[in-house]
C-alpha cells in the first residue's frame, strides 16, 4: 500500500495537519492554486502598473496603492506560463512577505479569483517528488477538493532572497 494511503486511511498526516485551514484559491491558466488566507492583506482590481526599468520580466513593475509603492509580480511569467491579455476578471492579491526584520508588501496578478476554501488535513498531500531538477520548494502541498486538486503555494517562498531585494530595490523601498 502507498505511503499516502496509509497517511489517508490512519487519518491526516502531520503535514496536512500543520497545512489544514482557510485558502483563497484563484486561476492561472487552466490551473488553480490556493494560498493561506493569513497571507493575503487585500484584492484589488486591475489597474495600471508603472514598468520599472531593467528588472526581471516576472516583475509586472509598481502601483501606488494607497500612497504607498508596491512591486507587482506576474505569476504567469513568474511560473513561465504563457503570457494572457489582461481581462475584467484579472487582478492583484496583496500579500506580505516576510524578509528579515521588514515584511515585503507586494501585489501577484492572478487571472480568476475563485473562492475561500477551508480545506481539512485529509484532504492535503505533500508534493509529489518531481525530480532532481525541478524545483517545487514553494509548494506547501497539494489540495483535494472533489476531484479537482489545488496546488497550495507558500507564498514567502515564490520569490528568492534576491528576488526580493530586486522587488525592493524597485519599489524604493
Amino acid at each position: 500500500m502507498a505511503t499516502n494511503e496509509q497517511t489517508t486511511m490512519n487519518g491526516p498526516s502531520e503535514l496536512g495537519l500543520a497545512l489544514a485551514g482557510k485558502y483563497l484559491t484563484f486561476r492561472l491558466g487552466n490551473e488553480e492554486y490556493g494560498l493561506q488566507i493569513l497571507k493575503v492583506q487585500e484584492i484589488i482590481r486591475m489597474q495600471m502598473v508603472t514598468r520599472v526599468p531593467r528588472t526581471p520580466n516576472y516583475l509586472r513593475g509598481v502601483i501606488n496603492l494607497r500612497g504607498k509603492v508596491i512591486p507587482v509580480v506576474d505569476l504567469r511569467r513568474k511560473f513561465a506560463l504563457e503570457d494572457h491579455e489582461d481581462t475584467e476578471r484579472t487582478c492583484i492579491i496583496v500579500v506580505k512577505i516576510p524578509q528579515g526584520s521588514a515584511d515585503v508588501v507586494m501585489g501577484i496578478i492572478i487571472d480568476d479569483v475563485r473562492e475561500v476554501l477551508d480545506i481539512i488535513a485529509e484532504n492535503i498531500e505533500e508534493t509529489p517528488c518531481f525530480g532532481a531538477n525541478v524545483e517545487a520548494d514553494f509548494i506547501l502541498g497539494i489540495g483535494k477538493i472533489g476531484q479537482a486538486v489545488k496546488i497550495l503555494l507558500d507564498i514567502d517562498k515564490v520569490l528568492s532572497t534576491d528576488e526580493l531585494k530586486t522587488l525592493k530595490s524597485a519599489a524604493g523601498v
